[in-house]
């Protein structure tokens, strides 16, 4: 469910029409909705409400400041992969210690920085992370809490691009290694085994690889419990997908279930990273129409929004519904929505059918919440767009549009 729907011939964010939007502060802008980002978090939690559980939103998904305070404020902890998205976390309010810290490739000043702020655990990747952990722990007098992410090779039936636990995957530890690696941690006093990890993938539409990977290190964390190690908590990520065209995924309580189910009796906290799922319909991308060209072979609508500003497209070939915000009567015909970067890749749409659009007319991008502004760029030298946050019938600019200068700022000629 979400908040963006036609009123009066015209789309709306809540109570605001975007054809405001798009005039008052430009485009191309994100645009989320309050209304449908709290809701999403409160029927999560609610699915969740008789397990201990921890909801660690997954920063990458979408980064603004303004989006980790309204899910702070609503009791969300943090799945960070970089200092900066610590730093994040922290200025929007963020408790370091509901923050779990993931990713292959932490720098020392990385680690040092999360273990200075108390975080509740690394989910660490490797042999080599763990050592290292190991030694800047030692150095600064402390013990670093970790889980072992680990790779149960499951088919999480995504994308090649967005599933993470298959055996050529580079995320998390094979299997078989974990328990050796466990025991390794015991002799290294630096280290509080604190839990144990795993995530199978994104934009996932099946329980089953849910259900046949938490089954898994669900086993395991039982076995490593008899080995006497402390663990408390129980990291399954996230992943859950949403639709963009024809996709069904489950509803937030039959994955629940999903989740549950294989844990019965099992003596731990779980903690879930939930990041698409949250954020993924709670916002769109509102693009012009600069111009129409027609070729023998295609009809193109060139628009102010490019791969630099949503580059799932170009990058996953995603299908992302585009809507005009105040469609016309008349015949459809079908177009190729294409952007202005320089690569025959920046195509946000191909084959779209619209009824008649002319330049200057506001296109909305849709379920562009997740993976759209956290990934933008400012390549061609195109300054990243702005970012607005909608809650009934206001607005603010949570991200002001770059200029120019902000292209080169800290550069010198």
């Amino acid at each position: 469910m979400n908040h963006f729907h036609l009123r009066r011939g015209a789309l709306h964010c809540e109570d605001v029409p975007l054809e405001r939007l798009a005039r008052e502060v430009g485009t191309p802008t994100y645009v989320y909705s309050t209304a449908t980002l709290v809701r999403h978090l409160t029927v999560l939690q609610q699915a969740f409400a008789q397990t201990p559980a921890l909801l660690c939103y997954s920063v990458k998904a979408s980064s603004n400041l303004a989006i980790l305070k309204l899910l702070a404020d609503r009791g969300a902890g943090f799945d960070i992969v970089s200092a900066g998205e610590l730093g994040r976390v922290v200025e929007a309010g963020g408790e370091p210690r509901r923050v779990v810290f993931s990713g292959v490739g932490k720098r020392d000043d990385e680690l040092e920085l999360a273990l200075r702020l108390g975080i509740l655990q690394f989910n660490v990747e490797s042999a080599e992370e763990l050592t290292r952990l190991d030694a800047v722990a030692r150095r600064l007098k402390m013990r670093a809490p970790f889980a072992l992410r680990v790779n149960p090779g499951v088919d999480a039936k995504t994308h090649r691009y967005i599933a993470t636990a298959l055996r050529t995957s580079k995320f998390g530890v094979p299997f078989e290694e974990a328990v050796g690696l466990y025991k390794k941690s015991r002799q290294l006093k630096g280290l509080l085994a604190r839990g144990l990890d795993c995530h199978i993938g994104s934009q996932l539409t099946d329980t089953r690889p849910v259900r046949e990977a938490i089954g898994k290190v669900a086993d395991l964390y039982r076995g490593l419990q008899r080995l006497g190690l402390p663990l408390t908590h129980l990291d399954v990520g996230g992943g859950l997908g949403v639709t963009y065209t024809t996709e069904r995924p489950p509803g937030l309580e039959e994955y629940a279930r999903a989740v549950r189910e294989p844990l019965r009796g099992l003596d731990a906290t779980l903690v879930l990273e939930p990041g698409r799922v949250l954020v993924g319909n709670a916002g769109v991308l509102l693009t012009r129409v600069l111009y129409r060209k027609k070729t023998p072979a295609r009809r193109f609508l060139i628009v102010d929004a490019g791969m630099n500003d949503l580059l799932r497209p170009a990058l996953y070939e995603a299908h992302h519904e585009v809507r005009p915000v105040r469609p016309r009567k008349g015949a459809r015909s079908k177009w190729d929505v294409v952007g202005p970067v320089c690569e025959s890749s920046d195509v946000l749409g191909h084959q779209r059918a619209f009824p008649p659009l002319s330049p200057g007319d506001c296109l909305a991008v849709m379920t562009a919440g997740a993976y759209g502004m956290s990934m933008a760029s400012t390549y061609n030298s195109r300054p990243r767009p702005a970012e607005v946050l909608v809650d009934g019938s206001r607005y603010r600019v949570v991200r002001a549009r770059e200029t120019l200068e902000d292209l080169w700022r800290g550069e010198t000629p």
